[in-house]
Formats: C-alpha cells, structure tokens, sequence
C-alpha cells in the first residue's frame, strides 16, 4: 500500500467526519448550539476542500495509486451520510431526502462493484450529473449545520434545503441513468432463467 500526499489528504478527510459530528453534539456549555452549527461546517467544508483537491494532485503529480482511487469515494460517501444522519436527527432534513440520497450512493456503489467483476467499470465512470449532484450536497450540507441566518441577512436553512433538494432530484435522475447504462449493457436482466 502506497501512502502519498493526496492519500494523506483523503486520510485527513476521513478523520474529519467524527470531528465534525462530534462538535455538532457538544453540550451548550462547551459550544452553544450557533457556534457549533458553524464549527462544524467549518470543518465539513475544510473535509470537502481535501476532495476537491486530493484527486487533482494525484493526477497532476501522476501519484493515483489503487488505494487512493479505492480510499477517496468511500470518503466521499461517508463524509455525506454521516453529515445526513446527523441533520435528519436535528430534524433540519426529512428522512426521505436522506434515504433517498443514501440509498442512491449504496446501489450505485453496488453497480460500480458489479459492472468491475464485468470488466465493464469504465461504463458506469461518474457522469457530469453525478459531479453535478455531489457539488449541491456539498453546498447544501454546510448551510444545513449551521442552519441559522448569517451576517442576519444569509437564511443559511433555506438555502440549505433547496440545494438538498436539487441534490435529492439530480440523485434520483443519476441512478436512472446509471441502471440504464447497465440494462443497455445486458449486464440486468429480470428474466427468470438468467441466474
């Protein structure tokens, strides 16, 4: 296993999650409920800043390594649905949303596992939409934890849940397109005899 400056930054990705889930559950005399909103977005945007440049300098410094490329969705993933489960048990993002957009990256996950045994990976590679999808719950998160008016004129909520919900759409679209891409590959077929 190789260890490298981008693997590094994907290893301080992961190690961020339970920090940031951490301060959102710091008692009032700690952290008050509005500093800690802030704190831990604070922190999830530093985590998504590590992704937006871990897999830039691995390509650029020509250090993209199997661990790597195996390390940093699974961040990714993580990152998102530990931040979801923690706003849905704020009661500041309804479950569906949530189970919507998780159960999406497992089945996709799944896809991608499969359509590898295939030697068929490159057909399900993240399409523009995905990119798309992950870059809306990467602004809506942050503005979620917070969840409070900034500077009194910024609804951080509002804000927040409307780019959740683009996020929720561009998940659902993404997955069909996906399970398409694999239904015209020949790769699922529900006939009976085909096991």
């Amino acid at each position: 296993m190789t260890v490298n400056f981008p693997t590094v930054l994907t290893l301080i990705r992961l190690a961020l999650i339970p920090l940031f889930v951490g301060v959102m559950y710091f008692p009032d005399h700690w952290l008050s409920v509005p500093n800690a909103g802030l704190t831990a977005a604070g922190i999830f945007v530093a985590a998504a800043v590590t992704d937006a440049f871990d897999g830039y300098l691995a390509r650029k410094w020509n250090q993209i390594t199997p661990f790597g490329a195996f390390l940093d969705p699974v961040a990714d993933k993580l990152m998102v649905m530990a931040a979801l489960i923690v706003l849905v048990d704020l009661q500041r993002v309804p479950s569906a949303i949530a189970l919507v957009i998780i159960g999406r990256e497992i089945t996709i996950s799944a896809l991608r596992e499969w359509m590898a045994q295939l030697g068929k990976s490159a057909n399900v590679a993240v399409s523009a939409l995905g990119k798309i999808k992950t870059a809306a719950q990467m602004v809506a998160i942050p503005f979620l934890l917070y969840d409070k008016w900034l500077w009194g004129i910024i609804p951080c909520h509002w804000i927040g849940a409307v780019f959740l919900w683009v996020a929720a759409l561009l998940t659902l679209v993404s997955m069909m397109y996906y399970l398409r891409v694999a239904f015209r590959l020949g790769t699922i077929d529900f006939d009976d005899d085909a096991k």
